[in-house]
């Protein structure tokens, strides 16, 4: 307990010496300047560009989304694909089969099997004669139930193949509206960063870094740390591994490693690295993984933020997680509760 007071002092002092490392390189006093009548504060810039970041990640989740549907449903099509084709050679297998019947009949006169059976000179005969009909008479019943049931599958296999494509095609288009709202989100978020000027910018790093810094000393004044307790699993030890050796890797919407990650493109990694697939989405992540309560919470844990799941990060131990921010930043470590959490989930519960 004592080294978990530890660290969360030392992610604390981390914090504090961020904000003052910026405020002494920019020169600029810690109160934001006067802005002109009727201009946007900087404060009021950074919500704005924070909000369109967070609406991007938001559409970064749909469109994640819709590419893990369409490559579900490209596999799917594939199968059935496969399934047509056997059932086509099936086809033809009967179909010889039904021609060899017929030829067996032709080579034997073509006397139809009854007439043979009325003239047979023995009881014997006529015995075996009867209990032949009924064999053939079955076999071609059962042979052309097997047909029926073939070419019923196949037009089976069609619809199927038809719905996914439909389904394929769909999700396309909300990949190309989400990729289309993302792009839109970062370039006005970009374009309000754009106008700054350089101790502007620097200045609205440092109120990024201010505000997280509050949420975390609110988050860990509540005695949440106090609370926590639990020791990683095995899996989770190689998750955290995998997602802090990823630090300093930058945002790249969509993007699974190995170069740079979404948010929730670190953590699936993350955990497919420790043996274990998880929903490539956070709001997936949040909707099919076992939830814990804050008080449990664990190395290798998913917390997942704000009201609509659009942001997932990795505890990794004394109040700090890994996670990809946004476009712009790179991988890195922050303070667990410097976002509003929704709920913590555990993928090896």
């Amino acid at each position: 307990m004592e080294r978990r007071r530890r660290g969360a002092s030392a992610l604390t002092l981390l914090c504090a010496t961020a904000l003052l490392a910026v405020s002494a390189m920019t020169g600029v006093a810690q109160a934001a300047p006067v802005p002109e009548p009727g201009a946007k504060s900087l404060e009021q810039v950074r919500q704005e560009i924070d909000g369109l970041y967070r609406q991007a990640g938001t559409a970064t989740d749909a469109y994640n989304l819709a590419e893990s549907e369409a490559k579900a449903q490209s596999a799917k099509i594939v199968e059935i694909a496969k399934q047509v084709v056997a059932g086509q050679d099936r086809i033809t297998a009967l179909k010889n089969r039904a021609g060899a019947a017929a030829r067996a009949q032709y080579r034997s006169g073509g006397m139809p099997a009854g007439a043979r059976l009325a003239l047979s000179g023995t009881p014997s005969q006529f015995l075996d004669g009867a209990d032949r009909i009924r064999q053939g008479e079955k076999a071609t019943t059962d042979l052309l139930s097997e047909m029926n049931r073939t070419q019923s599958d196949l037009q089976q296999y069609a619809k199927d193949a038809s719905a996914q494509w439909e389904k394929l095609e769909a999700n396309r288009i909300k990949q190309e509206n989400a990729k289309k709202e993302i792009e839109e989100k970062i370039k006005s978020a970009e374009s309000l960063e754009s106008k700054l000027e350089a101790e502007e910018k620097a200045r609205l790093i440092q109120l990024e870094q201010e505000a997280q810094y509050k949420a975390q000393t609110a988050w860990l004044s509540s005695g949440v740390l106090k609370e926590l307790n639990s020791s990683a699993s095995e899996s989770g030890k190689k998750a955290v591994q995998y997602a802090t050796a990823q630090m300093g890797k930058p945002y790249v919407w969509g993007a699974e490693g190995p170069d740079s990650f979404d948010c929730s493109g670190l953590t699936s990694q993350a955990w497919r690295a420790a043996g274990k697939g998880i929903p490539r989405t956070s709001q997936e992540q949040l909707r099919l993984l076992p939830k814990v309560a804050i008080k449990d919470m664990r190395p290798g844990d998913l917390i997942i933020y704000f009201d609509d799941a659009s942001h997932v990060g990795m505890y990794v131990g004394d109040g700090a997680m890994v996670h990809a921010p946004r476009p712009g930043r790179s991988v890195t470590l922050a303070g667990a509760g410097s976002m509003p959490i929704k709920a913590v989930v555990r993928p090896d519960a």
